[in-house]
């Protein structure tokens, strides 16, 4: 028969990317059926600390997904909440599952079979694999489809294309008023140098961003909900990347396509972020964006490819259960 891997989330988006990301890179070696769990989990669980759930599997509420027999060959799980019911369910399954934690869940580090975790959060035990920056989904063949997808959509804007991703507030950053005002004002000024701009927003921008930049920026493709979701299409066609710092996610994402990626530095700041953003601009993947434009090369990332390569090395190595 053949492996099943469980992709499990906790409903966000940047989690549901990093599984499914990695879950789709390593089923091809294993010849998997990929299967996608979207969990909700309830009270009181969900606000109380992980490590002190006494029945894991419990907490799951019948709105989401549930974690029960037949079981996966491999669980990927992200998060710290997401943790706790993949531990639980590995324990459950008598060992049977492979269990994959993608970021160190700070609690039950030992049992996961490999830990997936960004250099930025520390260097792990010895069933750790430590990547620059996140697990993702982007491929060669999304952003090709993305490309054909999308191409007459922007075929209309100048050249050469920069991409904006734009995100917003989080636990450590928050775009402000004049943030956003500046960095409109950077993007018109680029606009009048002969750029096309071709923007996407995030649920965490905020209400009226999307208006505030079509009106600034009336020749700029703005999307902000709504329609098909251009994002793979803008990292392909665009000839430079400007994203904002507040997502690690979108920052990898953009650097795996080998193009300059400028970071917008938004008002806020945390150690790991930091570490984050010093690491990237140390392999020269990302410059801090200033209003302009340059170029320069460096590897693409390609910290999916390995993280898939190393889980299915530690998978077909391990001892019968």
């Amino acid at each position: 028969m053949p492996a099943i891997i469980w992709a499990v989330h906790d409903g966000k988006i940047g989690m549901a990317n990093q599984t499914l990301g990695l879950a789709e890179a390593i089923a091809p070696a294993l010849q998997a059926t990929v299967v996608e769990k979207s969990l909700v989990l309830r009270a009181p669980w969900r606000w109380l600390p992980p490590h002190a759930w006494l029945t894991p599997l419990a907490a799951l509420d019948p709105r989401g997904d549930r974690l029960a027999p037949p079981w996966p060959d491999m669980l990927i799980s992200c998060g710290r909440l997401v943790a706790a019911p993949a531990r639980a369910a590995k324990r459950t399954s008598g060992g049977r599952i492979f269990w994959i934690q993608v970021q160190d869940p700070g609690f039950a580090s030992r049992e996961a079979d490999l830990i997936v975790m960004p250099r930025h959060d520390g260097d792990g035990g010895d069933n750790a694999f430590v990547t620059l920056g996140a697990v993702h989904r982007v491929t060669p063949t999304r952003l090709a489809d993305g490309a054909r997808r999308f191409g007459p959509s922007l075929a209309h804007l100048k050249r050469p294309l920069i991409a904006v991703l734009l995100g917003g507030d989080n636990r450590v950053y928050r775009l402000t008023a004049a943030r956003l005002s500046v960095l409109t004002d950077q993007l018109a000024a680029l606009a009048t140098q002969g750029y096309g701009l071709a923007i996407t927003t995030s649920r965490r921008s905020g209400p009226g961003v999307a208006t505030q930049l079509r009106r600034a920026l009336p020749e700029a493709f703005v999307w902000s909900g709504g329609g098909d979701n251009p994002y793979f299409g803008l990292l392909a066609l665009a000839d430079a990347i400007v994203v904002t710092a507040d997502s690690v996610n979108m920052v990898s994402e953009a650097a795996t396509t080998g193009k300059p990626v400028y970071v917008v530095e938004l008002d806020g700041a945390s150690a790991k972020f930091a570490r984050f953003h010093a690491a990237m601009r140390e392999a020269n993947a990302t410059h801090p964006f200033t209003g302009t434009i340059e170029r320069w090369s460096y590897a693409p990332l390609d910290d999916t490819a390995r993280a898939a390569a190393e889980a299915v090395r530690r998978f077909k190595a391990r001892p019968p259960v």
